[in-house]
């Protein structure tokens, strides 16, 4: 196990706090521009001598930001977070939720957990790192569009990969309650769309219901839930332990009196394994088959298309993981929920939400969750972070300076 060197200062908590508030202030909801954030941090980061390179969505309003600090060197440690967090509704929250609102111990706004709290900390250790004489790079990622099919973080390690840099591993700053995460699901996400023909709600069957045969559709798909359940793997390390699905939205017809022509649905699945997701998609056909027969039937032109909007595979369990060493290596002799004791044992989680750390495993690279912040918060109306987690997060990001110093 190496040695954690102590003599470098956190940064300043008021600090970290104020720029978690000029986060929290861009609205950088998903799928909407997110630039006015990264050519803050660009800006910040080059400052402090840091090489940054963005990388955009193909419409130029949404960036990603990989920033370098330290030695022009192969290898180093990604600090990982995404830009982007989930739309709000004003109405349900105390406090205007695009403003940070400290109370009771704890910084309140969209974003705070997940996970804008996690890059204030690493923003606010920036020119600590810079000044240190690191061994390997920091490196400093920012993605957009996490939070609506990972659209993002994919343009990002593709750029890394044309340009031949390799960090030897990735933290992704989740909300984990400051315990390391290992291993989590894929997520697979979808929009199917059925299309029909209208007519009279006199005389449906001289016509197509698109909303009826996607109810026939999902119902087809919920239908595998207990063939699911006997895959899991026994044990599984997941709860719940199974691949599940969810059907989030659905929309379609015109009226009540009037047969739809038209309904889509958006809907995903949780994969614990690969195969899994093979399995559905070799039912969904069988079952998308027969409906069609019937729909054809009385249109030839009806139809039951699904448009992938983005397939993230799991981060998969490695019990040799260079990610997993570091954090042991980092949070030795800690206190907390993840700190390892005297036994020199990690503890590791495994969770059932999908993140980016998946896509870097992909190309490469060891992947690991670790950050401030409560999961159970997130995406939920007076989203919170804990002011003591954020100081924790900032005491491991200096252990991690020791641990690259010379």
């Amino acid at each position: 196990m190496v040695p954690i060197l102590t003599g470098i200062e956190p940064a300043d908590v008021d600090d970290m706090l104020a720029i978690l508030d000029e986060l929290i202030a861009y609205e950088t909801v998903a799928l909407t521009p997110n630039l006015d954030l990264i050519h803050s941090v660009r800006d910040r980061l080059e400052a402090l001598g840091a090489s940054v390179v963005l990388t955009h969505h193909v419409d130029g309003t949404r960036a990603n930001l990989f920033a370098t600090i330290g030695p022009d060197v192969s290898g180093g440690i990604v600090l990982s977070g995404h830009s982007d967090v989930v739309p709000v509704d004003p109405a349900d929250w105390t406090t205007p939720p695009f403003e940070a609102h400290r109370r009771d111990g704890r910084i309140y706004g969209r974003g705070t957990a997940d996970m804008k709290g996690f890059i204030a900390c690493v923003l606010a250790m920036a020119p600590t790192f810079a000044a240190l004489d690191l061994i390997v790079p920091i490196h400093v990622a920012l993605t957009f569009d996490e939070e609506d099919g990972f659209h993002g973080a994919p343009v990002l390690l593709a750029d890394l990969v044309d340009r031949g840099v390799r960090p030897a591993v990735a933290v992704i700053g989740e909300p984990t309650g400051l315990r390391t995460v290992g291993a989590h699901k894929g997520c697979y996400e979808y929009r199917t769309t059925v299309t029909g023909m209208n007519g009279h709600s006199a005389a449906p069957a001289d016509a197509v219901s698109a909303v009826h045969y996607a109810t026939r559709w999902i119902a087809g798909l919920l239908g595998l839930d207990e063939e699911l359940v006997a895959r899991a793997p026994d044990p599984s390390p997941y709860a719940p332990p199974s691949t599940t699905f969810n059907v989030g939205t659905i929309s379609g017809g015109q009226g009540r009196c009037v047969v739809a022509d038209r309904c889509w649905f958006d809907w995903e699945m949780r994969p614990v394994q690969a195969s899994d997701a093979a399995f559905v998609k070799e039912r969904m056909a069988v079952v998308e088959d027969f409906l069609l027969a019937d729909m054809w039937a009385v249109h030839p032109g009806a139809s039951i298309e699904t448009e992938v909007v983005g397939e993230i595979d799991g981060l998969e369990w490695e019990e040799s993981s260079p990610a997993l060493e570091l954090m042991r290596d980092l949070l030795v002799n800690t206190s907390g929920p993840g700190g390892v004791g005297v036994d020199g044992v990690l503890p590791v989680d495994v969770v059932s939400y999908g993140t980016e750390a998946g896509l870097f495993q992909a190309v490469g690279i060891p992947a690991v969750l670790w950050g401030p912040g409560d999961i159970g918060v997130a995406h939920r109306p007076d989203e919170f972070v804990e002011v003591a987690d954020l100081e924790a997060c900032l005491s491991l990001l200096v252990r991690l300076g020791s641990h690259l110093t010379r």
